[in-house]
């Protein structure tokens, strides 16, 4: 498997709001875990620590 390079989180205003399956989110909060697997690094556990870590943490 190559490496993974640390997923770009989108803008704010990447999403649309429409409820859409996949969002961008989805699809970024995916690729961070991947990511933090590949680094060693503890997954996030909730939707809520994804939002908060995500946002702060791995900016």
């Amino acid at each position: 498997m190559p490496n993974l390079q640390k997923p770009e989180r989108p803008a704010d205003d990447d999403c649309c709001g429409g409820g859409c399956s996949p969002c961008v989110w989805d699809f970024y909060h995916d690729q961070l875990a991947l990511w933090l697997e590949q680094e060693g690094k503890a997954p996030l556990k909730t939707p809520t620590e994804h939002d908060r870590e995500s946002d702060v943490l791995y900016r």
